[in-house]
């Protein structure tokens, strides 16, 4: 008989660059803080059209991601390790339900005994939003900047276009975790988007806000003045979840230091064949030739050839290993990693109810 395909292929090249560069850093125990669960076909939707606000390339890596998908990743990417995700749903798509795969996320939260959140819709109004949590058992939401209203310009949508103060103020209330994901071409150093996270944190003290992607700071040049500017922040989180930017999590470091700093990896794109540089002020993600289709057309993709393209690893580990470096050049102490790939994420998900399930 036939063996079945194995969801990933690790190579020999994967397996010496785990070993030799990752596996005495890792503790035994992680958390995963940023990870998008779902069933193909994609069951998102907004109930109309949704205009082109972000990057296309991260649905070549997977067309689903249930939750045994995430399982068996951990298993063949992060061997000897144990690892609780943080759940929520894909990015939205036309044509589905957005309740009914969050309904999907929350069978995965209780089946698998692990933390969830509701990717929430900007148009609800504070009770919607509150009882869609509290009935899924949820800690808190995800939202995404391609929810704002479709009259925005992409450019000038800001945090509360899809995190409306309504909403954040019932997270406030509550507890809950946000996951904010930043908008903008500025990126981290937009000062409308420093503006809006120093007012999340200033008027809404009691919710848990992470950042993700460190900001989705991804070059040099994303940084500006943000962290001069967040060094009068006290308690907002930042996730390094496909990033692979060392100089960035350096200055993260130093900026709010490691306990305010939460591994995730952003499964399943982090599973991509691939090595990010940059490129004119833009990341650009170099990959085998032929592997995820024809890339041409894509500004932040690049395909490569040969010897390069057989060196290529996980964006899983290349994360990994720019989060090593930075850590090594701030001076982290094991306590300190232990700290960023668990016990802060944990702090986190407990307070906000996780623990009393």
């Amino acid at each position: 008989m036939p063996t079945e395909k194995p969801l990933i292929e690790v190579t020999g090249v994967d397996r010496r660059f785990y070993n030799e560069r990752l596996a005495d850093f890792l503790p035994d125990d992680i958390v995963d803080i940023h990870t998008h669960v779902w069933r193909r076909p994609p069951t998102l939707s907004t109930g109309g059209d949704i205009p082109q606000r972000t990057v296309t390339w991260p649905a070549r890596v997977a067309g689903e991601n249930p939750m045994e998908h995430l399982l068996e990743t951990y298993r063949l990417l992060l061997p000897g390790r144990r690892v609780m995700p943080l759940v929520f749903a894909n990015l939205p798509d036309v044509g589905g339900d957005l309740d009914a795969q969050n309904r999907y996320i929350a069978e995965c939260s209780e089946r698998a005994d692990v933390p969830a959140l509701l990717f929430s819709h900007p148009s609800w109004t504070a009770g919607e939003l509150e009882d869609r949590v509290l009935a899924g058992g949820f800690l808190g939401a995800k939202s995404y900047l391609s929810l704002s209203p479709a009259h925005l310009d992409a450019a000038e949508i800001r945090i509360f276009d899809f995190f409306p103060r309504h909403q954040l103020a019932v997270h406030n209330r509550h507890g809950w975790l946000v996951m904010l994901h930043l908008p903008r071409e500025g990126r981290l150093k937009d000062p409308v988007n420093l503006a809006g996270l120093l007012e999340i944190e200033r008027d809404y003290p009691d919710l848990k806000l992470i950042v993700a992607h460190v900001g989705r700071a991804y070059c040099d040049g994303d940084v500006g003045d943000a962290f001069e500017v967040l060094a009068r922040s006290e308690r907002m989180c930042f996730d390094i979840s496909a990033n692979t930017n060392a100089y960035v999590f350096e200055q993260l470091l130093r900026c709010v230091g490691p306990q305010r700093v939460l591994f995730g990896t952003d499964l399943p794109i982090t599973r991509m064949r691939m090595r990010r540089i940059e490129r004119d002020g833009r990341y650009v993600n170099l990959v085998p030739r032929g592997l995820y289709g024809d890339v041409a057309g894509d500004p932040n993709m690049a395909e490569v050839d040969g010897a390069e393209a057989e060196r290529l690893t996980f964006f899983l580990y290349e994360e990994l290993a720019a989060f090593r470096r930075a850590a090594e050049h701030v001076g982290l102490s094991p306590a300190d990693v232990q700290d960023v790939f668990h016990n802060n994420a944990r702090r986190l998900l407990d307070g906000a109810g996780f623990g009393r399930r």
